[in-house]
């Protein structure tokens, strides 16, 4: 006899993974970049989406923190499943950049506001209770790919920075400071994140099983940074802006061609653990954060583009969009019959 509805309900909340915000995180991107290239009825679709998971996701998560405290804790304490954390800053900071495209700039600040905020708490407590603090050694074994959405967190807040820059009258040199720090923060946490995780997949045992989808977001974070830099380019002069510009705007092609020489190394990867030794492929909340890593790519190379005139890149994005956004049509049907299974359905799922 199968559980009744609320049961399977409560079960579901309190397995959540932290990382679930990376739909919102897909949803937005996708939106942001239908938007450039005017696709504005899908686009705005898109935003639907985007901002309908957001409410839900906020409403599950602090419904697991209230009623399920421990399994909550138990995530921080994690280092595979604590830096999904990171997934509610970065898709705070989408979500209120694509926004800020309609005119809802105030929304934008807010939601900047409420991810700043996140991001400088989460920033300190997730390393130091998921890494410093856990008791079990070594930690390095536990590095995944979920560790680089510490630096796409970093970079979320320079863009929602830089793109409300320039429309306040206040404290726009505040806002450039902010940008060009968070910046480089999320430079520096990127690099620090590679080199663990490059560790753990050359020292300890590393099987199919653990090429999870996660890893994508190394391509992923890599082209935040670039269209992270495309808008600090963009900006008004400031002294902090003035100072970096340049320095900025080569960076950010050199991580584009990065990220671009990773694409195929990761598409080799998933046909490995999928077809070669024939990993199943199964509905599960990491694979938002193959469809982000895609659509920021395609968004990341359309803003570097124009704003250091590259129209060769801008093109390539124009065509990785729509791949991007036909995975993300693919990982939201598996997602809606999953839940139904799993939670609506009175029958059991299948094994």
């Amino acid at each position: 006899m199968s559980e009744p509805l609320i049961e399977r309900a409560r079960a579901s909340v309190e397995g959540l993974t932290p990382g679930y915000f990376a739909l919102v995180m897909a949803s937005g991107i996708l939106s942001i970049g239908m938007a450039l290239k005017g696709h504005d009825i899908l686009s705005l679709l898109l935003l639907l989406v985007c901002g309908t998971a957001f409410v839900v996701l906020l409403g599950l998560t602090v419904w697991r923190f209230v009623a399920y405290r421990g399994a909550f804790n138990e995530d921080f304490l994690d280092p595979r499943r604590a830096f999904g954390f990171f997934t509610f800053v970065a898709g705070t900071n989408v979500l209120g950049v694509r926004l800020g495209m309609e005119g809802y700039h105030s929304a934008t600040a807010t939601l900047l506001a409420l991810a700043g905020g996140a991001w400088l708490v989460l920033g300190y407590v997730v390393p130091w209770t998921a890494v410093l603090g856990n008791q079990q050694r070594p930690v390095l074994a536990t590095a995944n790919g979920t560790w680089f959405i510490w630096a796409v967190a970093s970079q979320s807040v320079t863009i929602a920075a830089a793109s409300i820059e320039p429309v306040v009258e206040t404290g726009r040199s505040a806002l450039a400071l902010l940008a060009v720090v968070s910046w480089s923060v999320g430079v520096f946490l990127y690099a620090a994140t590679g080199m663990l995780v490059s560790l753990r997949l050359v020292l300890y045992d590393f099987g199919p099983e653990e090429l999870t989808p996660p890893y994508w977001v190394a391509m992923g974070g890599l082209a935040i940074t670039v269209l992270a830099g495309a808008r600090i380019v963009e900006m008004a002069d400031a002294p902090m802006v003035e100072a970096t510009r340049g320095l900025i705007a080569g960076l950010a092609v050199v991580f584009w061609a990065f990220a671009t020489w990773l694409f195929p190394v990761l598409v080799a990867a998933g046909w490995w653990r999928h077809v070669s030794r024939r990993v199943p492929l199964r509905y599960e909340a990491t694979l938002w954060s193959i469809v982000f890593p895609l659509g920021m790519y395609a968004v990341a190379g359309i803003y570097l583009g124009q704003a250091d005139q590259l129209p060769l890149v801008g093109r390539i994005a124009g065509v990785e969009l729509w791949f991007a956004f036909a995975v993300g049509v693919l990982v939201f049907g598996a997602m809606v019959v999953h839940v139904s299974r799993t939670v609506f359905v009175r029958s059991p799922p299948p094994s």
